[in-house]
């Protein structure tokens, strides 16, 4: 008997039979690009077909005494105007180059932030004019003139008040009155970032833009979408780098101007020549290149309001896993990204400040958020 052929046929049975015992152990995994759903309700032509089972148009949820609810034909979740799809991820969070100054407080932390939408440029002077006068026509008698013009209206004067000279009380050495009658009102501003929002107000335009789609929804039988709000800081980080893990900046590294000496973003550049960039003041919304996932000036422009409350050491009051501090006995807010007064510093995309949620500035906007719920296919 030649012992050496069958000691090879009877590996080559057991391999068979292990390679056999993998698949079945691996049946929840299809053939259909890796799709982890192996039971039958994942479609709807298995577990609704059986022996007194009518096919429908659409699925009953219960039928012959047996719940039959499955996944309702032909719904995702639309991509709200003006907004881009973030994918989720995880990195790492904080300063991408060394500062000895802030490294005992600002060290890099692994994060992981789930998938959300963001709009991709700041909210503009137009966006939130149709929440001003929206809101003055609905609700008036509910909040009064009042309240309206002193809490959600923009607060002009700030381009005056944020460039007086420190120790002078008055607005003789400014030269912010052009910009406070014209830059909310004027339709040559429509298109720019709008300011003079408080953290409170920018909150209070999420809640009324959610309502606004919600409301539209339900008068045509659509499912409501999750509310718009303000990113998170971890949210806005992770937007920010679009995918460029430790980018010291939302384009890459380590330059402020491209290879041609063009700046690439609206800030205080070579020591205060404002128009260095192109504009003396904000630039619009849309203005420069965005970054990788279609994010515009998330560098310089305006700062924008994020959710969280500012701690200096957040990694001690924060998890690692969609983070977020809501502190509400807190009143400093985070706020991201630099502005058209600020130097590059503030323009990386690790570094972290804050202003109090009732202030308004001349260099501080925001934009929303909203969450995606589930996995993106693309992932």
């Amino acid at each position: 008997m030649n012992f050496h052929n069958l000691n090879k046929k009877v590996v080559w049975l057991l391999s068979l039979v292990l390679i056999t015992s993998l698949l079945a152990s691996c049946g929840s995994k299809s053939n259909t690009g890796g799709k982890t759903l192996s039971s039958s309700k994942s479609t709807k032509s298995k577990g609704l077909k059986g022996l007194f089972f009518k096919p429908a148009t659409e699925d009953p949820g219960v039928f012959n005494g047996e719940i039959v609810a499955v996944n309702r034909k032909g719904w995702s979740q639309p991509t709200p105007f003006g907004m881009v799809l973030v994918p989720s991820g995880s990195y790492l969070m904080g300063q991408g180059d060394e500062d000895p100054s802030r490294s005992a407080i600002n060290f890099p932390r692994r994060v992981t932030v789930s998938a959300f939408f963001m709009d991709d440029t700041e909210i503009t002077n137009y966006e939130y004019r149709q929440f001003v006068e929206s809101i003055l026509r609905d609700s008036l008698s509910v909040l009064g003139e009042t309240k309206i013009m002193s809490d959600y209206y923009p607060d002009t004067t700030r381009w005056a008040e944020d460039l007086k000279m420190p120790g002078y009380q008055t607005r003789d050495f400014t030269y912010g009155d052009p910009m406070t009658e014209n830059y909310f009102s004027s339709p040559a501003f429509d298109m720019y970032p709008v300011v003079g929002v408080n953290w409170s107000a920018a909150k209070y335009f999420c809640d009324w833009r959610s309502k606004l789609m919600n409301s539209y929804r339900k008068t045509q039988g659509l499912a409501n979408l999750p509310r718009f709000t303000l990113p998170t800081e971890s949210e806005w980080e992770w937007a920010a780098r679009g995918g460029r893990a430790s980018a010291k900046y939302p384009w890459g590294n380590p330059y402020l101007s491209n290879a041609k000496g063009c700046l690439l973003a609206n800030f205080k550049p070579h020591r205060g020549n404002y128009d260095a960039d192109g504009y003396e003041y904000t630039a619009p919304a849309n203005a420069y290149s965005p970054n990788d996932y279609g994010l515009y000036n998330m560098a310089g422009n305006v700062a924008e309001w994020c959710e969280d409350a500012f701690e200096e050491n957040a990694s001690a009051v924060t998890w690692d896993l969609n983070s977020i501090n809501r502190d509400a006995n807190n009143p400093r807010k985070v706020v991201r990204g630099g502005s058209w007064k600020d130097i590059g510093y503030y323009l990386e995309t690790g570094t972290r400040t804050f202003e109090f949620e009732k202030n308004k500035r001349s260099y501080v906007g925001f934009r929303c958020v909203m969450r995606y719920l589930g996995r993106p296919a693309s992932r």
